[in-house]
């Protein structure tokens, strides 16, 4: 199973965009990961945000095959303790799915056609977090899950 994150931007902290690459590294040792990166959008004074939504959402969509199993990180999906999350990566491992695709929208969110394509959202907490640190936190818990999986010490419960 190939794993992708999809992001909206790149990032404008060297030290985030480093954590995310160091557990991009780490991941791979587990199963291909992919992260891409969908530039920002231009010229977004003219768009409302309903506009600059609708053309991230299109962006998003293009990138998605019809076979993917696509979720969504929103503050409004299903929380999970690390464990549960990690039970939950290798229920999706053995049932022959090809890629998982998660994705961090922009500043707006997603757009309704992205609401309706996706299989599930993910809440990583209650809590806000900017688009950039959201990246750094769930590329460690897709590392985490991982290493449960596999038993190994990284995690303690």
């Amino acid at each position: 199973m190939q794993i992708d994150l999809i992001v909206v931007g790149k990032t404008d902290s060297q030290e985030v965009a480093s954590l995310v690459e160091m557990y991009a590294k780490r991941i791979n040792h587990y199963c291909k990961f992919v992260i891409t990166i969908l530039p920002d959008l231009r010229n977004t004074k003219n768009l409302s945000a309903r506009q600059q939504n609708k053309s991230e959402g299109d962006r998003i969509l293009s990138m998605l095959t019809e076979s993917d199993y696509v979720v969504l990180l929103d503050e409004r999906g299903k929380e999970f303790r690390s464990m549960e999350f990690a039970e939950w990566v290798g229920k999706r491992m053995s049932s022959g799915l090809r890629r998982l695709v998660f994705v961090i929208g922009g500043p707006y969110g997603f757009s309704e056609e992205v609401y309706a394509r996706a299989n599930q959202k993910i809440s990583l907490s209650q809590m806000t977090f900017s688009h950039q640190i959201v990246r750094a936190i769930f590329a460690e818990q897709i590392y985490r899950a991982f290493t449960i999986l596999n038993n190994e010490p990284y995690h303690h419960e």
